[in-house]
């Protein structure tokens, strides 16, 4: 029984440490059910902040900390775009019609990376350049922690959108309800 616990130990650490930056980042993209972190998104010069949580596959809510406190949330097929101050306004657009569609699909994220190699930026960054549906996703981790540390996108009006998140918790507990949308009135 000692041997098996000490063989698997040995495979468990020897494996992980053999393994180039994209395995180990696959590895660990896929033990990871859910994100919670802080965020600083640029539209166009424009610069707001806030706080998300991402659940896999295609869930997320954000609350930014701009004057009208808006939020966006996503149930993994619909998008809402609501501004918190107007409690009965909100925007609705198909999850599918944007590029959080991919983003959100951590399945098919793992899938596009194991077909990429990554190009290393500034000695600190790696990237992978996804191309989908006339979308460019770029997808950042840190070089060395392997983390993810944001994404670039074009929204749906062609604006450049560039999201750094900081903060990262990973597989923490979360209130299913946040991803419910408005009912429609």
């Amino acid at each position: 029984m000692f041997r098996i616990i000490i063989i698997l130990l040995f495979f468990n650490f020897y494996i992980p440490a053999n393994s180039s930056p994209k395995d180990k980042i696959i590895s660990q993209m896929k033990i990871t059910d859910n994100l919670s972190f802080n965020f600083m998104q640029t539209i166009n010069d424009k610069s707001e902040d806030g706080t998300c949580i991402i659940k896999y596959p295609k869930k997320i809510f954000c609350e930014y900390n701009n004057t009208n406190k808006k939020i966006i949330v996503s149930n993994g097929s619909g998008l809402v775009v609501k501004p918190s101050n107007k409690h009965d306004s909100y925007y609705y657009y198909p999850l599918d019609k944007t590029p959080l569609e991919f983003l959100l699909d951590k399945e098919y994220l793992i899938s596009k990376i194991q077909e990429l190699e990554p190009r290393e930026i500034d000695n600190k960054y790696l990237n992978f350049k996804i191309f989908e549906n006339n979308n460019e996703i770029n997808i950042f981790f840190h070089k060395k922690n392997l983390n993810l540390v944001g994404w670039q996108t074009e929204d749906i009006y062609q604006n450049l959108s560039i999201t750094f998140i900081s903060s990262v918790k990973k597989n923490q507990e979360i209130d299913n309800d946040i991803f419910n949308l408005p009912e429609n009135n």
